[in-house]
């Protein structure tokens, strides 16, 4: 597995750049927003993902490794190949795609081509909350360790008395949403998930 790749930028085009190590050129595809920070003639490094199909062996090419990993999740929903999941991050950053998958927001995920309401739905239905929270947010609360409430703990307390993983990770969101920002330490955030799910029997 080539899982990253340093070298001198030999080219760029829309979809793609020509990386050359040590006198091999590889072409790496990536999102637009990757692309434009690589220019010709200057060292790049790529975190890489290899898709190998019987007739082709493809690299795509990310800046962060959570772009990789967000990559990487979306190649295990039904429907959705390689070149699909690059589209969906062109269109949708991982915060983004994290949000409008947390927020059921089939709208924002029809905005990538290809993706209809079907496609939306199954995306929804099958990541769920693969993706974890919005990696923006854990850096810009890291050091505080009252910022955030302990979601592990809440999900497997609501998990140990039955509810299924997925709908308790959705009640604790939306716990969240409810409190409109404001901090909810354990016990809180475990009553008012339990009342959402309550609600929903």
């Amino acid at each position: 597995m080539i899982a990253s790749v340093s070298g001198t930028v030999d080219a760029v085009t829309t979809s793609s750049a020509v990386i050359n190590v040590s006198g091999v050129g590889f072409e790496i595809y990536a999102t637009p927003d990757t692309l434009s920070q690589i220019h010709v003639g200057e060292t790049a490094a790529l975190y890489t993902t290899l898709v190998v199909k019987e007739d082709s062996l493809t690299l795509f090419g990310f800046a962060t490794l959570d772009e990789k990993d967000v990559f990487s999740t979306l190649l295990s929903v039904s429907g959705i190949g390689a070149r699909t999941a690059l589209a969906i991050l062109s269109v949708l950053p991982p915060d983004e795609l994290r949000a409008a998958i947390a927020a059921k927001n089939e709208a924002a995920l029809t905005r990538v081509p290809g993706i209809g309401k079907k496609g939306a739905q199954r995306m929804i239905l099958e990541i769920g909350t693969k993706l974890g929270p919005a990696r923006a947010g854990l850096e810009a609360t890291a050091g505080s360790a009252s910022a955030v409430p302990t979601n592990p703990d809440v999900l497997e307390a609501l998990v140990n008395l039955g509810w299924p993983e997925r709908l308790a990770q959705s009640a604790i969101d939306e716990a969240y949403e409810l409190a409109g920002g404001q901090h909810l330490d354990i016990p809180e955030l475990l009553r008012n998930s339990l009342r959402i799910l309550g609600a929903k029997r």
